[in-house]
């Protein structure tokens, strides 16, 4: 759990401390077929390259580039940083993003060349909102009246809500009480990862506020459960390679990449403590509420046939005050 919650501090850090990337040609990765790009040397980073390498090799064994797909190669950026020297990288190439959130690929995706349109794609590191709706429903054990706190980096979002959730709009500057009091049929907030929303002055809070109000939580990570949301979907690393895992190989059978897609893979963690002060009966049902990822038998090794690699970029710098 402590490496999950390591990644998911990678993936929601603010595009503006992401590391600058040299824009020159990549000309050395000529003749690799898929690299894993890093932002940093941590162990936490280092188990994901790990484990992710395991999983694209047995597709990229049998990759022949000239009678395969016309991009020559696969990046896999993991975490923002990454993703940023990913973009700026002039080649023949796609980028599959992982460990980064939603509103994050956005910015540093936002001013790609219009030929890289489709070349790009992600696995976002938060939760899919359509399966919190549902987890929702699940603790309540009935449908349930449900709100949303939007900011400028979360409105694209409101589409991916049902049509009956309570949406309101939210501005630097704005008194986040004033949002949450405009919520009054509200059963359960819907938290979305946006740092103008739930940042380190407003979670606190935001978490007292819907406290007393008997309103539970749903939040976009485990650390938000930990500190008194009511519950959230999470996926682990593991969860989210195999989803990377099938985008490429995919990719290899088709030549084409899907949009940018939230986890399909998730497990639910619940806040006992608080679902029994909000007087929530909590089924076995909703605590094992999860889409699982199918165990396969661990592929023989190939690592010596496939001439990929793991390249770090530089850190990210320290945002400024």
């Amino acid at each position: 759990m402590h490496a999950v919650l390591a990644a998911l501090a990678l993936a929601f850090c603010g595009a503006a401390g992401a590391a600058q990337a040299d824009p020159a040609r990549d000309d050395e990765a000529t003749g690799y077929r898929f690299q894993i790009v890093t932002g940093d040397d941590s162990e936490v980073t280092r188990r994901i390259a790990e484990d992710l390498y395991k999983r694209l090799v047995p597709t990229f064994a049998a990759f022949r580039t000239e009678l395969g797909q016309r991009r020559r190669m696969l990046y896999v950026a993991i975490g923002p940083a990454a993703l940023r020297d990913a973009v700026a990288r002039r080649c023949d190439c796609v980028v599959i993003s992982a460990f980064t959130s939603s509103q994050v690929w956005r910015v540093l995706t936002a001013k790609a060349p219009a030929s890289r349109a489709g070349l790009l794609t992600a696995v976002y590191a938060e939760p899919a909102p359509a399966d919190q709706l549902r987890l929702a429903a699940l603790l309540y054990g009935r449908p349930v009246r449900v709100g949303a706190v939007l900011g400028r980096d979360t409105a694209f979002l409101a589409p991916a809500l049902a049509s009956d959730v309570d949406i309101q709009p939210f501005v630097p500057g704005d008194d986040i009480n004033h949002a949450l009091n405009r919520m009054t049929r509200a059963e359960v907030l819907l938290a979305l990862p946006d740092g103008d929303v739930y940042n380190p002055e407003n979670v606190r809070n935001i978490l007292l506020s819907t406290y007393r109000r008997k309103q539970g939580v749903i939040g976009f990570s485990a650390d938000m459960v930990k500190v008194g949301a009511l519950a959230t979907t999470y996926s682990e690393i593991e969860d989210i390679n195999t989803q990377v895992a099938e985008i490429a190989a995919a990719f290899v059978v088709t030549g084409e990449l899907p949009p940018p897609q939230f986890p399909r893979y998730f497990r639910t963690l619940v806040n006992e403590g608080v679902a029994r002060s909000l007087d929530v009966r909590v089924t076995d049902g909703a605590r094992r509420f999860a889409h699982l990822p199918v165990r396969l038998p661990a592929p023989a090794p190939a690592i010596a046939r496939v001439p990929a690699r793991v390249a770090p970029v530089p850190a990210p710098a320290a945002p400024k005050p």
